[in-house]
């Protein structure tokens, strides 16, 4: 009878840790329901996909087939799409092809997806609307205090975004207030800044790249999106490699995998090679153990360790500059990168040295002091951030205890930050021993 007992609960477990490893299957929910009969109305064939709720990604998609490299994850049909197309084949249409000066491809999509949203039950897409997310974490929706605690110069990059997407907002206002005549509500009050923030967003975090031809009532932005339904649920990896592109024949979007998948595990594609700011600032979300990822140094940084009073430190830094070497200085998983290594080396030439400038930039050793130095301040450099790095952690993780409402936010900055730090750390071990080896 024990055993017997034994066996069952270790059944249980085994079944349990299934479950947290594989994701819980969320196919019986009533919007996935939905979804699925509303795209199979439009030539989608089901395959084997379901939606899924995972402990480490949140919501994704699972198989209940074990995958082969060059199988096919998805294709679907030109008629599930969201495209400009689409949005010229709706009521707008009129209102976009008479607008002068003619508005973007994007603006055109933001539009239509609040307009749609407005419309709840009397829009065609509503099975699509009612599973896109309510909020994003991109940094244009985090709050300032989030904001403030991410890298510097991706704290430039968040603020540029945001800027961004406010001038996009007053610059379309009067393209907005032209709609009034297809709407009972005043238009200022549908399509306010924080519903094209949600488009926006939504665009920018799901759209795949879809190149279409230019047409006169668009502006000269490129027309390359599409919104996916579905497709769009499959997550991200560092480490898988897909095929993916829109297939002319057979008129459907098309994603194979070229990495193996089992059974009921999650089905991951990849966005691209992305260090772990930018999934952050694109998509608002961070990759563990991500292999592209880096910690970018700031040109503040970067100066902190050389003396202000050298009289060519203006002409150095005339030369970074013109040459693009004060942007996309890194760490990595295998220590400094060689831009920001030869940044610093150019930086770290003595007034008898300054005329090899060129030679410092195609990588030549000019002096075994300009090499000990180098390294020396590359180190300082690195210690400067971990130190910077911790101390913001420690901040997390204060702003934990008393701010629950931002408990999400916090997490992700945490994510990002801790990621850093083991770079930074792997870096300064990588350095101490080149600083061995050199001494």
């Amino acid at each position: 009878m024990k055993k017997s007992r034994g066996r069952t609960c270790r059944k249980r477990r085994r079944k349990h840790l299934r479950s947290c490893m594989d994701g819980v299957n969320c196919s019986h929910k009533l919007e996935y329901i939905k979804l699925k009969k509303w795209l199979k109305d439009r030539g989608f064939e089901d395959s084997n996909l379901r939606p899924a709720e995972f402990r480490d990604t949140g919501r994704g998609v699972m198989t209940t087939k074990a995958l082969q490299t060059g199988d096919l994850i998805i294709s679907l049909p030109e008629k599930c799409l969201l495209t400009t197309a689409t949005v010229l084949s709706s009521c707008l249409g009129e209102y976009i092809m008479k607008w002068k000066p003619p508005v973007s491809p994007l603006i055109a999509l933001c539009t239509f997806l609040i307009a749609e949203k407005h419309a709840g039950e009397k829009s065609l897409w509503k099975p699509y609307l009612d599973v896109l997310p309510e909020t994003y974490t991109c940094p244009v929706s985090l709050e300032h205090d989030i904001v403030n605690l991410l890298p510097q110069p991706l704290r430039k990059k968040a603020l540029e975004q945001r800027t961004t997407v406010h001038e996009l907002y007053m610059s379309s206002k009067a393209f907005f207030s032209s709609l009034q005549p297809l709407f009972a509500e005043n238009t200022g009050t549908i399509f306010n800044y924080s519903a094209l923030e949600w488009a926006w967003c939504t665009i920018n975090t799901r759209t795949i790249y879809m190149k279409h031809s230019q047409r006169e009532c668009f502006s000269l932005e490129p027309d390359v999106y599409a919104l996916a339904p579905y497709l769009d649920l499959l997550n991200h990896s560092p480490n898988v490699q897909v095929r993916a592109a829109f297939n002319e024949q057979t008129r459907s979007y098309e994603i194979w995998t070229n990495s193996q998948c089992k059974k009921y595990e999650e089905v991951f594609i990849s966005y691209g090679p992305h260090d772990n700011q930018r999934l952050l600032l694109e998509y608002g979300f961070v990759a563990i153990d991500n292999p592209h990822s880096s910690v970018y140094v700031s040109s503040d940084t970067l100066l902190r360790y050389f003396p202000p009073l050298d009289k060519q430190r203006s002409a150095k830094l005339s030369i970074l500059k013109d040459h693009d070497f004060l942007d996309n200085l890194t760490f990595g998983w295998d220590g400094p990168s060689w831009r920001l290594l030869t940044a610093l080396k150019l930086l770290s030439l003595g007034a008898d040295e300054f005329t090899c400038w060129r030679r410092t930039l195609l990588g030549d050793v000019i002096s075994a002091r300009n090499e000990q130095q180098t390294l020396s301040i590359t180190a300082k450099i690195c210690h400067f951030l971990i130190e910077e790095t911790q101390h913001v952690l420690l901040q997390i993780s204060q702003l934990k205890r008393s701010k629950e409402k931002l408990k999400k936010h916090l997490a992700l900055v945490e994510a990002l930050r801790l990621e850093d730090l083991k770079i930074l750390q792997k870096s300064a071990e990588i350095l101490c021993n080149l600083n061995m080896a050199t001494a």
